[in-house]
C-alpha cells in the first residue's frame, strides 16, 4: 500500500473516530441533564462526558492537523551543513561540537549518518562540514535547525574566566535524489585544482578538488574531501542539486508564507534561532521563546526530540491560524 492510501486510511479512521467520540458527547450530555435519572447516574455520566469532551478536542486538534498543506520533503533524508560565524577559534570550536551532536543525535534515532565534507581548524575546530542523514522523517525533524545558533561560554584559552559569545550557522536541505530537478551541463562552470588544506594535509599532486557554479542561480559548490576527482565531483553534485531543491522550496514556501500574519522563523540562514548559554545552563529557542537545563545532555543529542516537538507543535499552530486567515 502507498503511503498516500496509506494516508487516506488513517485519517479515514481518524474521522471515523472523531464522529463516534462526537456521538458519545452527544449521548452522555442528554444523560446527565435528564431530570428523570438518578443523581448517582447523572453523576457517572458527568464524569464521563468530561472525559469525552478532552478526547473530542483532541481528535478535533489532530483532524486539524491533518488539513495542514503536506511537505513532500518531510518524510525523505537530509544534507546537513556547518560553519563557524563570528568569535574567532571559539566559534569553530563550537560548530564542532555541534556537528558532534547532530552525529549523536543520528545516531540514537537509528538513522545513518555519513560525512560528505570536512575542514577543520589548526585547533581541533570546524571551518565547514557537511554530511547526510538518512532515515524515516530526517528532513521533518531537522529541518528546525536552519538558522544562527549563539553559544555563551568561557573558552579553554580564556585566562580571565570571562563569557565569550560566539556563533555559527547551519543548513539543512532535503536530499535531491529521488526529485526531478534539471540540471543542465550548459549551466555549469566546472572547474579543477590541486587539493590543499592546513599544515599541508591533503595536498595531491593531481587536480583532484572540483568546484562547480550554477551559472542561473550563482550557487558554487567546493569539493575536495577525496584523493578521486570523478568521487569530488559526485559529491559536489549531490549537494548542488540538494542547494537547488532547497532555493526552488524556499521560493514556493515564501510565496505561501506572504499571505500569513506571522510564522516560527522564517528558516532564513541568517536569523538567530536558539542561544545555548553554558554558565546558566540553559538552551533558549527564540522563534518560541521557550527554554530548556541541561546543555550537556543537549550536546550529546538527547535533547533535540523535546525542542523539535516544541517547535513542530508551534509550526502546527501557525499553520492552523493560517487557513482560517480570511
Amino acid at each position: 500500500m502507498s503511503k498516500e492510501a496509506n494516508g487516506l486510511k488513517a485519517l479515514a479512521e481518524s474521522v471515523s473516530e472523531y464522529d463516534e467520540t462526537h456521538k458519545l458527547v452527544k449521548e452522555l450530555t442528554v444523560m446527565a441533564e435528564d431530570e428523570s435519572s438518578g443523581e448517582e447516574l447523572k453523576e457517572m455520566a458527568r464524569a464521563d462526558l468530561e472525559e469525552a469532551k478532552s478526547q473530542l478536542d483532541s481528535l478535533e486538534h489532530e483532524l486539524l492537523i491533518e488539513l495542514i498543506p503536506k511537505d513532500a520533503a518531510d518524510a525523505g533524508d537530509a544534507i546537513i551543513e556547518l560553519r563557524p560565524g563570528t568569535g574567532g577559534l571559539e566559534a569553530g570550536l563550537f560548530a564542532m561540537d555541534m556537528y558532534r551532536m547532530y552525529q549523536s543525535y543520528a545516531l540514537q534515532k537509528g538513522w545513518k549518518f555519513e560525512n560528505l565534507t570536512m575542514t577543520e581548524s589548526d585547533v581541533e575546530g570546524l571551518r565547514e562540514a557537511s554530511a547526510t542523514i538518512k532515515g524515516e522523517g530526517v528532513f521533518a525533524a531537522l529541518k528546525y535547525e536552519s538558522g544562527v545558533h549563539r553559544v555563551q561560554r568561557i573558552p579553554d584559552t580564556e585566562t580571565l574566566g570571562r563569557v565569550h559569545t560566539s556563533t555559527m550557522t547551519v543548513a539543512v536541505l532535503p536530499e535531491a535524489e529521488n526529485v526531478d530537478i534539471d540540471i543542465k551541463q550548459a549551466d555549469l562552470r566546472i572547474e579543477t585544482k590541486r587539493a590543499s588544506g592546513a599544515g599541508g594535509q591533503h595536498v595531491n599532486t593531481t587536480d583532484s578538488a572540483v568546484r562547480i557554479t550554477h551559472i542561473p542561480t550563482g550557487i558554487v559548490v567546493s569539493m575536495q574531501d577525496d584523493r578521486s576527482q570523478h568521487k569530488n565531483r559526485e559529491k559536489a553534485l549531490k549537494i548542488l542539486k540538494a542547494r537547488l531543491y532547497d532555493h526552488q522550496r524556499t521560493k514556493i514556501s515564501a510565496e505561501r508564507a506572504s499571505a500569513r500574519k506571522s510564522q516560527v522563523g522564517t528558516g532564513d540562514r541568517s536569523e538567530r534561532i536558539r542561544t545555548y548559554n553554558y554558565p546558566q545552563d540553559r538552551i533558549t529557542d527564540h522563534r518560541i521563546s521557550q527554554s530548556w537545563h541541561g546543555i550537556t545532555e543537549m550536546m550529546a543529542g538527547e535533547y533535540l526530540d523535546e525542542i523539535v516537538d516544541a517547535l513542530r507543535e508551534a509550526s502546527h499552530q501557525e499553520e492552523l491560524e493560517s487557513l482560517t486567515v480570511n
